[in-house]
Parts: C-alpha cells; structure tokens; sequence
C-alpha cells in the first residue's frame, strides 16, 4: 500500500537536498540513490531510522511511534487549517516550516 511512507520520503527529500544524492530508491538503487528499506510490522505505528554508514562508523538517528495519537491529532491540525483552502499543501505549510 503505502510503500515507502511519505515520511520516509520526506526524509529522503530533505537528506537529497543536502547532499549529493540524486534520488531515492526502494528495489534496485543506483549508486547516486538514497536506499529506502521498506517494512510494514503489523501492530508496529511507525519507527524511522536514518543511517549514515561508511568503513569507519555508523550513526543512527531513530524516531519511534508508541501509538498512533501523534499521527491522528497532526491529521486534525491539518484538516482544520486547511478549511476553506484550494490547492496543494505539505505537512510544512501547515506547521509553518
């Protein structure tokens, strides 16, 4: 369904626009891709990792859902601030990012 989640697309987007990758990949990446392992864990609301690894170290950076509350009250937010809006928004317009 929703593979990879948008907000590992969003990660990925932010990480290729800082870098020098060039796009992101799920099956199959090019060397100047960003890889985005996929796994959808039943009962699991939503863990990301962003991983820098070479031959010397790795560092993570991990976000861990406990539930789903943060994502239904972020879906209320932006339903209510898009009433009476037309066109197309991200979650960054809605925070003001």
């Amino acid at each position: 369904m929703d593979a990879p989640s948008g907000t590992a697309i969003s990660l990925a987007k932010d990480i290729i626009a800082e870098s020098d990758y060039a796009g992101w990949a799920i099956e199959n990446p090019k060397p100047e891709d960003i890889f985005i392992d996929v796994k959808r864990v039943e009962n699991v609301p939503g863990t990301h990792v962003v991983t820098y690894d070479s031959e010397i170290d790795s560092i993570e950076i991990k976000h861990t859902a406990h539930n789903r509350e943060g994502f239904a009250l972020g879906a209320v937010i932006a339903a209510e601030w898009l009433a009476g809006k037309t066109g197309i928004y991200t979650m960054k317009d809605v925070l003001g990012l």
